[in-house]
């Protein structure tokens, strides 16, 4: 099913006026006729009552909406620019996610559930548009809430997003799923799972994120700009066939689940502090060195292996030390 337009003008001014005079003009058919024939007066009533019927063919629509219209079950065309019209009267407006609120732009009241859908039945929590069949064509936001996954190392991590989306085809989206707003929903759940499983929370060593056979630097922490390219990707080949265009993804909150945030904070501290010592074990180590050849340079003081040795382990012990060296002068001969 793909999308085609309704040829219909925006003449649904002239057409009210039209009904409105011939309103006018029953009503004064009804008064002289009640003098002349019963036969005006019986042509006059049944304006009266017939004469309703073209109002239900009147449509109204903004800019950015689309109203797709059906005629005994066959589909007749999708209207777009905005207007106001006079249609078939016995012709349907179709949009089964008119029920349907999401936790995104556009839609309000109610609360969102895990997957970011929320049917709302009642009339205490629904907003004067929520039994419009219009299709909205504006971008919207969807913020589908956050989820527990397990990255590619096991780790449980807790990750949102934010899918900025539109209809691009209204009868794809009407005709082809059962409802367009739960279905993309879903599959922005899907495709997020099967991207985060392919990355670690942080870079690891021998994990392949590309899939070229090759360890790379990939990670859901320091890679966001790729791994939300993926997730767009991902969840545009997912919703085509429901005529809906994914223009933009990014992820929202990322944090490891709580029952292991504490242990990962250690982790990361520890590793933290590994690296501080091996760059302080490194530059102490190139100060001995360059405080013994320059000795040997100047030949201030010759010294025996024991004796460097000894001198070695002392200014590592003050270069590599947490607290400040407490100097003892040896006031006597050095040996």
């Amino acid at each position: 099913m793909t999308e085609k337009l309704y040829k219909a003008r925006p003449n649904g001014a002239a057409a009210l006026l039209g009904i409105l005079l011939m309103y006018i003009a029953a009503g004064c058919l009804l008064i002289v006729g009640a003098s002349i024939s019963r036969l005006l007066v019986a042509l006059a009533i049944i304006v009266i009552m017939v004469g309703w019927i073209p109002l239900c063919g009147l449509k109204v629509l903004r800019p950015q909406e689309a109203l797709v219209l059906t005629l005994f079950g066959k589909y007749k065309g999708t209207i777009r620019e905005a207007g106001f019209y006079c249609v078939n009267p016995f012709c349907t407006a179709v949009n089964p996610a008119s029920m349907t609120k999401l936790a995104q732009s556009g839609d309000s009241h109610g609360q969102s559930s895990a997957a970011g859908i929320t049917i709302t039945s009642t009339s205490a929590t629904v907003n004067p548009e929520m039994y419009s069949k219009k299709i909205s064509l504006k971008a919207m936001t969807l913020n589908n809430g956050i989820q527990k996954i397990n990255d590619c190392l096991g780790n449980p991590v807790e990750i949102g997003i934010a899918v900025i989306w539109k209809v691009t085809d209204t009868a794809k989206a009407v005709f082809n799923v059962d409802n367009y707003k739960e279905y993309l929903s879903l599959q922005c759940d899907s495709a997020l799972r099967n991207i985060v499983r392919i990355y670690p929370y942080d870079v690891s060593v021998n994990v392949d994120t590309t899939g070229d056979g090759m360890a790379d630097e990939g990670s859901l922490r320091g890679s966001a700009e790729l791994v939300a390219e993926r997730i767009k990707n991902e969840i545009q080949s997912k919703v085509n066939e429901a005529g809906l265009q994914i223009i933009e993804a990014r992820i929202t909150y990322l944090a490891y689940a709580p029952e292991i945030a504490s242990v990962m904070l250690q982790r990361q501290q520890a590793s933290a502090i590994i690296d501080a010592r091996k760059m302080i074990v490194d530059g102490a180590v190139g100060m001995v060195e360059m405080a013994l050849e320059r000795l040997n340079e100047k030949q201030m003081v010759q010294l025996d292996e024991e004796r460097k040795a000894a001198m070695v382990s002392n200014l590592l012990v003050v270069l590599c030390g947490n607290h400040d060296a407490q100097p003892v002068v040896n006031s006597g001969s050095l040996y």
